[in-house]
């Protein structure tokens, strides 16, 4: 059983997607991340995102920085989605992804474009979103937890710049694919929205 879970930065897409593999027991995906590291191993080199050849060069970036901590960081993110946008960086990360989604017993994997292009013929499809002011609130509620200081219109004009790129890049846009369920957290608490995605997991296995 392969569970896509696409949506926007912030929408709670990941959150939703750790809890939907822990309570179906399927191994998740955080695909984001892939383009996370991208973003950062040209960050670490000193390029420019924009740079096509730049980005796809640092797609062989070594697992090691997976693990790191800072891939989750504001900063990542922006140059994770300025990476996102080159065809030929998704084309090489495609493959990584699609391998993960087809292996025996299904996955979770949550992204931008796993309905979509990753994996189509998943059986359950949510598409998760919120509005930008929320997913603003959320981002600097969990920057400030942290210790980091940040201007919470900062984070907005950031995360509106994000989806703008995201819904408008020529090469695998953000959308919600065909057929899939949406799930707008806006007013959700989060056990809530988990208690919905599993909710709408279980009606389409039924």
């Amino acid at each position: 059983m392969i569970i896509a879970v696409d949506g926007p930065t912030a929408s709670g897409k990941g959150t939703i997607a750790k809890a939907l593999a822990a309570h179906f027991g399927l191994p998740h995906l955080d695909t984001g991340l892939l383009y996370r590291a991208v973003g950062r191993q040209v960050q670490l080199a000193g390029g420019n995102p924009d740079d096509a050849h730049l980005a796809l060069a640092a797609c062989d970036f070594p697992d090691s920085l997976l693990d790191d901590d800072i891939l989750r960081s504001e900063e990542v993110g922006g140059y994770a989605s300025r990476v996102s946008v080159h065809p030929a960086v998704r084309r090489a990360l495609y493959e990584r992804q699609r391998a993960f989604a087809l292996q025996e017993g299904g996955a979770v994997l949550d992204g931008r474009d796993i309905g979509t292009v990753i994996a189509p013929e998943a059986l359950v499809k949510l598409f998760v979103t919120a509005s930008v002011t929320e997913r603003a609130r959320r981002r600097w509620l969990e920057m400030t937890g942290r210790g980091i200081t940040v201007d919470l219109e900062v984070i907005e004009a950031d995360i509106a710049a994000r989806d703008e790129r995201d819904t408008n890049r020529a090469d695998a846009p953000l959308r919600a694919a065909p057929g899939a369920a949406l799930l707008d957290t806006t007013t959700l608490g989060r056990d809530e929205a988990i208690a919905a995605a599993i909710a709408e997991v279980a009606a389409h296995i039924a």
